[in-house]
């Protein structure tokens, strides 16, 4: 864990632009006035507090998510990514996920890390083998940073077992998820089933696993049970990324 926070915080660097300001400003401010204790004490305490007040801003910029990447089998769970693309913040979205987080220490790893250590742990590989659907969601609203995390969650993926879909949008659908309880990707399942049948609501799918509401969709829908949600998917919905792959 301390060497992950040593590594998160490297990331955490000053531009170029904002240290040189900040050396001339210390200089302009500094020049003259070495020879007078009092007044040197004044710079340097005026120095040290330019420095506290960038550690905080550094600090703070590091710990503010600005994505979030939904995981959904049965276990929903939750990943909050900063602009260094670490994990900043796990969460479970229900029991099974607060489950499937014992013993795995995600936090401050790099995203991609992250899932791949999520993918390949035994109890996220059961559910796999036995044919659950997996839905990944990316939610982000600067469109370059979502559709290359979405490519970076398809790279993850590939070569998995089939019934994975992904998909990302904004901050908005995420937003609309929690204030229903559920997952992103949970919920964007829902809305699929919703349309089919509108006296489905968020309590009916809470703890109904990906691959159960997509066998219900198939069975309104007509379609047979691994048609429902393009099979295997992985696609950018809502935000342009021009990915469209599917298989099935």
């Amino acid at each position: 864990m301390d060497n992950r926070l040593r590594e998160a915080f490297a990331v955490v660097t000053a531009e170029d632009e904002l240290l040189e300001k900040t050396r001339r400003a210390l200089f302009k401010k500094t020049r003259g006035y070495a020879a007078h204790p009092v007044r040197r004490a004044a710079v340097w305490a005026a120095a040290l507090a330019s420095f506290l007040l960038f550690v905080g801003l550094s600090a703070g910029l590091f710990f503010m998510p600005v994505s979030a990447i939904s995981i959904d089998v049965n276990p929903s769970l939750e990943l909050s990514v900063n602009r260094f693309d670490r994990v900043v913040a796990v969460e479970g979205c229900n029991e099974d996920g607060k489950a499937l987080l014992e013993g795995l220490d995600l936090q401050f790893m790099d995203y991609a890390q992250a899932l791949d250590t999520l993918l390949a742990d035994q109890r996220m590989q059961a559910y796999l083998e036995r044919g659950e659907s997996l839905s990944i969601f990316v939610a982000c609203d600067d469109q370059q940073r979502s559709c290359k995390m979405l490519a970076t969650v398809e790279h993850c993926t590939g070569g998995r077992q089939n019934n994975v879909h992904c998909h990302a949008g904004g901050r908005a659908e995420s937003e609309a998820a929690h204030q229903a309880g559920l997952s992103c990707g949970k919920y964007r399942v829902f809305l699929e089933l919703q349309a089919l049948d509108p006296t489905v609501t968020p309590e009916d799918v809470q703890n109904m696993s990906i691959r159960e509401i997509r066998d219900r969709i198939a069975a309104l829908s007509g379609k047979e049970p691994n048609m429902a949600g393009s099979g295997q998917g992985h696609h950018g919905a809502g935000h342009g990324c021009g990915h469209g792959k599917q298989s099935g």
